[in-house]
């Protein structure tokens, strides 16, 4: 083997065993929804990405009228994307148009009774880019052998953590224009605010210079 062959095959090993830890499962959310409650959950998400979810809502123990829940998912403009009444099991997809924040709610119907009832127990798992994506039907339909998925899957994420940084380098860019016009605007009213004062102490001096020789204090 070639002297730097070990080298090479060392540093790009570190960066792959990072990309695959990133592409390891999300693990699913899970909370207790107390009768008549309402519990949201909150998400930034880019724009044109693939946003799926697989919900499901257990019945209290020794309930005998099963799950009762409303899910509604929405965007910070209140359209609604998904929404189901007497949700118990199932799962949801939709593409975002733009970077938001997404909100899924979760709406309990169980009346609140006189004593105790048990919470209700919800679990959410929601995945968007290179999660929600099905790589086992993408192998089925292009034919690709596992090593090729495994690329496939390693060259979208990395596409996705480019997006993510040129994002940032957008936002940064804004903040620092912002931050550059607010400046610039606060050195103008500075420069308005000292010329009213210069302006004021002067038709002080002048205008009390009148009334005192007015007076005949001076001359």
């Amino acid at each position: 083997p070639l002297p730097g062959r070990p080298r090479l095959g060392r540093a790009l090993l570190l960066p792959l065993l990072l990309l695959l830890v990133l592409l390891g499962p999300a693990r699913p959310i899970s909370f207790q929804l107390p009768g008549k409650a309402r519990k949201c959950l909150r998400e930034e998400i880019h724009r044109d990405t693939l946003v799926t979810g697989e919900y499901e809502i257990g019945a209290p123990p020794g309930s005998t009228t099963g799950p009762s829940a409303n899910l509604k998912i929405t965007d910070s403009a209140g359209h609604i994307l998904y929404a189901k009444e007497d949700a118990t099991k199932g799962k949801f997809a939709f593409t975002t148009e733009d970077y938001d924040m997404f909100e899924a709610c979760f709406e309990s119907k169980l009346p609140v009774g006189t004593g105790r009832m048990p919470d209700q127990l919800v679990t959410l798992d929601m995945k968007h880019g290179v999660e929600a994506k099905n790589y086992e039907e993408i192998a089925k339909v292009e034919k690709l052998k596992p090593l090729e998925v495994e690329l496939r899957r390693l060259e979208d994420l990395s596409e996705s953590i480019v997006n993510d940084f040129a994002y940032m380098k957008k936002r940064e860019e804004e903040m620092r224009d912002t931050n550059e016009s607010t400046n610039t605007r606060v050195l103008y009213f500075s420069i308005f605010s000292m010329c009213c004062l210069i302006g004021l102490a002067t038709w002080q001096v002048f205008y009390l210079r009148r009334f005192f020789k007015a007076k005949k204090l001076i001359e």
